[in-house]
């Protein structure tokens, strides 16, 4: 299969680099000029597992204004408040025929998206992978090979051949996918599930196992997941799992899983990018909203991370 991945960063280069371990055709685009440097300097990303072994994987890379092929699957790593930007610029690659998937952590991705793409031909889902960039063109694959998996389902529309080939694909690269056929369902109960651990990890400046460690840890992740469940059967969406069963994931996945790894907003406040919370909690708010109801616990998270984003310029002073 064709592909070319957007955003040659963890996660990117994490899909990417494995699904050009079994014989696909990967191509690699990104914006990041100092990525792009070091990537095309060492001739490929280095990549460890757990911090340990680096070794160099051969990547192409490129900007999107140099890339001029037609792909069969364009996969989007590309954080939310970025994709329309990003998308005007990869616009003249993504044929009729391409399909886009995306596996961003908030809400909205995939709608904007689906201004440059027809509905159809896009893939959305989540991801239960962890992986972090160590700097430019060094990504470090956390959890033993095969560890992690993927919900994929097409944001309108039955599951069609297609989908099938991208998850026959995943399935050989050890990623575990699995075919959904509710696209609502599927990205928000993910999307709840970022809101709690990403969030709070990033705030307290601590690792899922040293939340999971602490002895509130699960009424505080009771709290925020019901008062999500909430606006969810307002809007009339059918979410994966119950409230309790994700509360149980939760402490599961951050006990057991990655008890060592700090979620994606962690690493965006500790590089000084913004953070992704409007999407996550600030989209559980505004879907609230929509219905007459209340999110005190998101809308105060939501300020919490804003107010530490504002806080940087002081610790580095």
């Amino acid at each position: 299969m064709k592909i070319v991945v957007i955003g040659a960063g963890a996660m990117g280069l994490r899909y990417g680099v494995l699904l050009q371990e079994v014989g696909n055709d990967v191509q690699f685009v990104d914006t990041w000029e100092p990525n792009v440097a070091a990537i095309r300097k060492n001739h490929g990303v280095e990549v460890t597992r757990d911090g340990e072994n680096p070794h160099l994987v051969e990547i192409n890379v490129c900007y999107p204004e140099e890339y001029h092929d037609e792909p069969e699957l364009v996969i989007f790593f590309i954080k939310d408040m970025h994709t329309v930007e990003i998308m005007e610029r990869c616009k003249h690659f993504i044929g009729k025929n391409t399909y886009v998937l995306t596996n961003q952590n908030g809400y909205g991705g995939a709608e904007d998206i689906a201004k440059f793409v027809d509905r159809k031909k896009i893939i959305a889902g989540t991801a239960m992978i962890a992986t972090v960039m160590r700097g430019p063109g060094k990504v470090d694959f956390i959890g033993k090979r095969g560890a992690g998996h993927v919900h994929i389902v097409k944001v309108e529309g039955e599951p069609d051949p297609f989908i099938y080939k991208v998850a026959e694909e995943m399935e050989k690269a050890l990623m575990h996918p699995t075919v959904c056929t509710d696209y609502m369902g599927t990205v928000w109960t993910k999307l709840v599930f970022n809101s709690v651990v990403n969030t709070l990890c990033t705030l307290m400046n601590i690792r899922m196992g040293e939340f999971a460690a602490y002895k509130n840890a699960k009424e505080l992740s009771r709290k925020l997941i019901y008062e999500a469940y909430d606006a969810f059967d307002a809007e009339g969406i059918k979410m994966e799992v119950g409230r309790d069963e994700l509360v149980e994931q939760i402490m599961y996945v951050s006990e057991v899983s990655n008890p060592l790894h700090y979620p994606s907003m962690h690493q965006d406040m500790t590089t000084n990018r913004p953070t992704e919370v409007d999407y996550i909690n600030g989209a559980i708010v505004r879907l609230a909203e929509k219905h007459g109801l209340q999110a005190p616990y998101h809308s105060m998270l939501v300020d919490l991370v804003h107010l530490k984003e504002a806080s940087r310029q002081y610790e580095q002073n």
